[in-house]
C-alpha cells in the first residue's frame, strides 16, 4: 500500500471532467479518482520502488525479501487496537440469530432457511448469513484439534475471551446436536444455553481429565456416560432412596416455604434426575437432555411454586446428603454429575 489515510476517513468521488483538446480541437472526458481525507502517510521505500518501474507484485517481493515482513506482521498498517475492534465486529454475531441455529447442523440446508432467520428476528439477510459462515467456518476450523476449545478458537481467531466462549457453545452444539427448538425450551435465551455448554465442556467431556485427548472439547466423555448409570442405584434400592429422602428433609425442614412440596416431590424429582443420568449414554437422550431438564425437574417445581432459592437449596443439599449414604460409593460420578446440573437448572429456571 502506498499511501494511507491515518484515521480511515477518506471520501472518495469519481470526477468526470471535459476539455479541449488543442490540437485536434476535439472534446475530450476523462474520469479521475480523487480523495479528501487527512494527513497522509507516504512510505518512501514504496514510492520510490513505483518512480523505479516496479509492478505491484515485484514491489511486494522486494519488500519481503528485505524483511519487512518481520517488523510489520500486517500488510496494512492497522493500530493494533483497530485490528482487534475489525475482527470482533466482524465475528461478532446477534443472540436472536444464535438462538435460532443453536444445534442446528451448519450445512447448506441450515443456510437456505435463514430468510425465515431474518424475518423472525429482524436482522438483515445478508448479516445472517456473515453470521452463519462465520460459526460454519469456526466449526470446521476446530472440531478435530486437540487442546481446550475455548482456546483454540481464541488463537485461531484472534477473539476476546467472552465471544470465543460464546463460538465454543455454538460448535459444542452443532457438534451434539442438542435439541433447542422445541416450544418448551422457547423461553431459553442463547446465553443461557451458552452457560451450560460451558459447564458440559468444562466438566463432562474427554479434555475435562485429559488435555491431550483428540476432540477434548467438543464430544462428551463416553467412560464418564457409562458410568452415570451406576447412579441408579440411588432409585432402585428403596432402603437408599428413603434414607436420601430422609437426610435432604432433614436438612430443609424450616428453611423453606415449600417443604410439604419439597417432600411430597422428592422421590419423582430424584427419579427424574438419576434416569436423565442413566440415559445420556444414548444419544437421543444426549440431544433431549435440556428437554429433560424442563419436563422432569423444572416444570413440577414451577408448578409447586418454587423460587430460585428454593431450588438451589433443595438441589445443594440433594447433592451433598448423597455423600452421606453408607452404602453409595460412586462419590466422584455423582458430584461431576449434579455439579453441572445444579448450576444449569438454576440458570434455566426462569420465575
Amino acid at each position: 500500500m502506498f499511501v494511507s489515510d491515518r484515521e480511515q476517513s477518506v471520501v472518495r468521488y469519481n470526477v468526470n471532467v471535459e476539455y479541449f483538446n488543442t490540437y485536434t480541437d476535439v472534446k475530450m472526458s476523462v474520469e479521475l479518482d480523487v480523495f479528501v481525507g487527512n494527513t497522509t502517510i507516504m512510505d518512501k521505500e514504496v514510492y520510490q520502488l513505483w518512480l523505479n518501474g516496479y509492478t505491484v507484485n515485484d514491489a511486494v517481493k522486494v519488500r519481503i525479501d528485505g524483511g519487512i515482513m518481520e517488523e510489520c506482521e500486517l500488510l496494512f498498517q492497522i493500530p493494533p487496537d483497530r485490528q482487534a475492534m475489525l475482527i470482533e465486529r466482524y465475528y461478532a454475531f446477534d443472540d436472536a440469530f444464535a438462538r435460532e441455529v443453536l444445534g442446528k447442523k451448519l450445512s447448506k440446508g441450515t443456510k437456505k432457511d435463514l430468510d425465515d432467520v431474518s424475518a423472525k428476528t429482524n436482522i438483515t439477510l445478508k448479516s445472517c448469513r456473515r453470521q452463519f459462515d462465520n460459526f460454519k467456518r469456526v466449526f470446521k476450523e476446530v472440531e478435530e484439534l486437540k487442546g481446550p476449545l475455548v482456546e483454540n478458537i481464541r488463537q485461531r481467531f484472534l477473539l476476546p475471551d467472552q465471544l470465543a466462549r460464546d463460538y465454543a457453545a455454538v460448535v459444542f452444539f452443532a457438534n451434539n446436536r442438542f435439541e433447542t427448538g422445541k416450544k418448551k425450551l422457547q423461553y431459553l435465551t442463547f446465553q443461557d444455553f451458552a452457560l451450560c455448554a460451558g459447564q458440559l465442556i468444562n466438566n463432562w467431556t474427554v479434555g475435562a481429565v485429559d488435555n491431550m485427548m483428540e476432540d477434548m472439547d467438543v464430544d462428551l466423555d463416553k467412560e464418564f456416560l457409562q458410568d452415570l448409570k451406576e447412579l441408579k442405584i440411588l432409585i432402585t434400592d428403596k432402603d437408599l432412596l428413603d434414607q436420601h429422602k430422609s437426610l435432604v428433609c432433614t436438612a430443609l425442614r424450616g428453611k423453606t416455604n415449600v417443604f410439604t412440596e419439597m417432600e411430597a416431590s422428592f422421590k419423582n424429582l430424584s427419579r427424574g434426575l438419576v434416569n436423565i443420568a442413566a440415559k445420556l449414554i444414548n444419544a437421543k437422550d444426549v440431544r433431549d437432555f435440556f428437554i429433560d431438564l424442563v419436563e422432569k425437574f423444572i416444570e413440577p417445581c414451577r408448578s409447586d411454586k418454587w423460587t430460585s432459592i428454593d431450588v438451589n437449596l433443595y438441589l445443594t443439599h440433594y447433592t451433598n446428603s448423597a455423600h452421606i449414604l453408607d452404602t453409595f460409593k460412586h462419590h466422584g460420578v455423582w458430584t461431576r454429575y449434579m455439579g453441572v446440573i445444579k448450576t444449569c437448572i438454576l440458570r434455566m429456571y426462569h420465575e
